[in-house]
């Protein structure tokens, strides 16, 4: 024990993690469109070989929901034996990206696209689960699994099988939202756990007509990438998928690590080290061919919270992930699938921030239209297209907001007009200072002092030289422009 001096508190943590993570393995893999065995996979490998390794200590990996979306557009596009060449050269990239140091950088992105990114995401997860409650098949893109919804609903209300499987979902979110309610005994059981658990439990006991997971078996599941796989990569989709899964699941640990050390006392995070981790993970879940991972806020906070210390609790709870696939795969058949859409729906509706949005609306709004922009590209569009349209966006923000320039004018009467640009010229404020200039007397001298600037770009100086020139009468004296 004074080696371990903590294995009593990780190891309970470890038990209430492996309850949290259990359910949101099996809902992420049926919801990306892959075998349940692949989502038991990557939360194996993010708890051994991902916990092992140095970054964060206390933070918890496996199968996002913020990747579900990527992941099904993935299998959709270029079929699951790719996915796992995408998955391993993602996760090499994020090694690559730690060594050359570049963690600390992902704390620059800006916030609100970040945000924007997982509330978009969030939106199509919902609108695509919400098909899954029914047991219908959700349309490919994401504006069609909104604008389709109220069909769907339709067709719902005229089928007995879909009023059943809703009836399961909406039960197991109920669960969900009520269960902190529930007396203390109970709440030893994780909610989700509780609520899939409950969900099954009626299916059974009611004999109801609804689809349950299908069961491979874990051997049968893992299919490493082969030679014709990454020949596909060769292509623009594949190149664009790869960049998106390195960008956003890095992105997503690395913002995570930061809210965990929040919840903690313990060391902090080193982000390069935490990025070479979550590659090494991904490159070990690619050659498997399973769903890429990254940091999950879930099992962390349920991690912190059951008092974990070391990163021995995030091991051991991978420890008990690969024991139940081995030994007692048969019980994902019972579990239905409704109940797996219940928690994705009640994940996706946390990851749109409706309360931040309208606090963020009152004090920024710049920031609040980022988000949003963000988040309705990825539902309109796609969600790479999605995330650079909010990256330009926050930047020309910033570019814009970054070019404050002021044209102090004084005119005594008589002698020479005074003109003092001060701040940062640039071209995004050129209308401005142009109009301002053009407004004064053509018929009097004009003395332009640009000291006061602290950056003057190329377009402004080659338009504020041209101004000069044209500006003066036959009969007046050129205008004079004084600079550092």
């Amino acid at each position: 024990m004074t080696r371990f001096p903590h294995l009593r508190q990780d190891f309970a943590a470890s038990l209430v993690v492996f309850l949290v993570a259990l359910p949101l393995c099996v809902g992420v893999a049926v919801a990306s469109g892959v075998p349940a065995e692949l989502g038991l996979i990557t939360g194996i490998v993010g708890g051994i070989v991902t916990g092992l390794m140095r970054g964060s200590s206390l933070q918890v990996s496996g199968p996002a929901a913020g990747l579900t979306v990527l992941v099904f557009e993935a299998v959709r596009e270029f079929g699951l034996p790719v996915l796992g060449a995408i998955v391993l050269v993602a996760g090499l990239l994020q090694v690559l990206m730690g060594f050359l140091r570049t963690g600390r950088y992902f704390r620059a992105v800006s916030v609100s696209v970040v945000e924007g990114m997982l509330a978009g995401i969030g939106l199509v997860l919902i609108a695509g689960q919400l098909y899954s409650l029914a047991g219908f098949e959700a349309p490919a893109s994401g504006l069609n699994k909104i604008a389709e919804l109220p069909g769907a609903l339709v067709r719902a209300l005229e089928s007995t099988d879909a009023l059943a499987s809703i009836a399961i979902g909406a039960g197991t979110i109920a669960v969900l939202l009520l269960w902190r309610h529930a007396p203390r005994r109970m709440r030893t059981v994780p909610a989700p756990l509780a609520a899939v658990g409950l969900a099954t439990l009626a299916t059974a006991v009611g004999g109801l007509p609804v689809a349950t997971v299908e069961v491979n078996g874990l051997i049968d599941s893992i299919q490493p990438p082969s030679a014709d796989a990454f020949g596909t990569l060769a292509t623009v989709g594949a190149i664009g998928t790869v960049v998106a899964f390195t960008l956003i699941a890095s992105a997503e640990s690395l913002f995570g690590a930061a809210a965990v050390d929040r919840l903690h006392d313990g060391p902090r995070t080193d982000y390069d080290k935490e990025l070479i981790a979550q590659g090494t993970g991904n490159a070990v879940c690619g050659a498997l061919g399973a769903l890429p991972m990254t940091a999950v806020i879930v099992r962390s906070a349920a991690n912190v919270q059951a008092g974990a210390r070391t990163k021995a609790s995030r091991v051991l709870h991978g420890v008990w992930l690969l024991l139940f696939a081995a030994l007692l795969p048969s019980v994902l058949a019972y579990i239905p699938i409704p109940a797996l859409a219940g928690i994705l729906v009640h994940a996706g509706c946390k990851l749109v921030p409706v309360r931040g949005l309208i606090s963020l609306w009152r004090q920024h709004r710049g920031e609040a239209v980022v988000l949003v922009v963000t988040a309705v590209s990825i539902v309109v569009i796609s969600m790479f297209e999605g995330v650079l349209i909010g990256l330009a966006l926050a930047i020309a923000k910033t570019a814009w907001e970054a070019s404050h320039v002021r044209l102090e004018v004084i005119d005594k009467g008589a002698g020479p007009v005074q003109a003092y640009l001060s701040g940062n010229a640039t071209f995004l404020r050129l209308p401005k200072i142009l109009d301002s200039l053009e407004a004064l007397p053509n018929d009097r001298p004009v003395e332009l002092d640009l000291t006061g600037l602290h950056h003057l770009d190329h377009a402004c100086r080659t338009a504020l030289e041209t101004w000069a020139e044209r500006h003066s009468a036959v009969d007046t004296d050129p205008v004079r422009m004084t600079t550092h």
